[in-house]
């Protein structure tokens, strides 16, 4: 059995789109969802979805071993950062080399580093009028969007397409490759 535990920090729609992927496969579990926000909305789809979920603050994950050791008892296969926001400390970069893997919504190095998520990538992409956008799937190492690329995959942009179009585009490619992905890394 091999298992997955999500970070997320906002909605979840990765998440339920992750666990809906493997739903029926009897060889992969998602031992836990993890949150730095008590109020994230994957808290809610976690409960609808029958996964265990858990919420940390600040002092659990940087500045004692609490996140760590949940994570160590959960024994992951991989962990999968699925729309979380704050920085992976070195602490659990080193615990668990090349099983980290985040995605970005844009073709790094391009619109990569602190702050560029969600629609600061998908504006910072418009105002630079790129003819081409996309997802990258990497491992996380103690630096921004900085680990090794697993994949990318493009998506042709139009001048007529504005930020919100961009993420759409961006979004169908998240839900479409990053579980793919995942079951390769799991079974590789």
């Amino acid at each position: 059995m091999k298992r997955i535990v999500l970070f997320a920090s906002g909605s979840g729609s990765n998440v339920e789109n992750i666990s809906q992927y493997f739903a029926n496969n009897a060889k992969v579990t998602i031992a836990a969802v993890l949150t730095n926000k008590s109020d994230a909305k994957v808290l809610d789809r976690c409960n609808r979805l029958n996964i265990s979920a858990l919420y940390f603050n600040r002092t659990a994950f940087y500045e004692t071993d609490c996140v760590l050791d949940v994570l160590k008892a959960s024994r992951p296969d991989l962990i999968i950062l699925a729309g979380f926001l704050w920085k992976i400390p070195e602490k659990l970069t080193k615990s668990f080399p090349n099983k980290i893997v985040n995605i970005h919504p844009a073709l790094l190095p391009k619109y990569g580093g602190k702050g560029m998520y969600g629609m600061h990538v998908h504006n910072a992409v418009k105002a630079n009028n790129e003819h081409e956008t996309g997802i990258t799937i990497h491992f996380v190492n103690e630096n921004y969007d900085e680990g090794a690329i697993i994949k990318q995959v493009k998506v042709k942009i139009s001048p007529e397409d504005s930020a919100t179009t961009i993420a759409k585009k961006v979004h169908e490619l998240e839900y479409e490759h990053f579980p793919k992905v995942i079951d390769e890394l799991l079974h590789g």
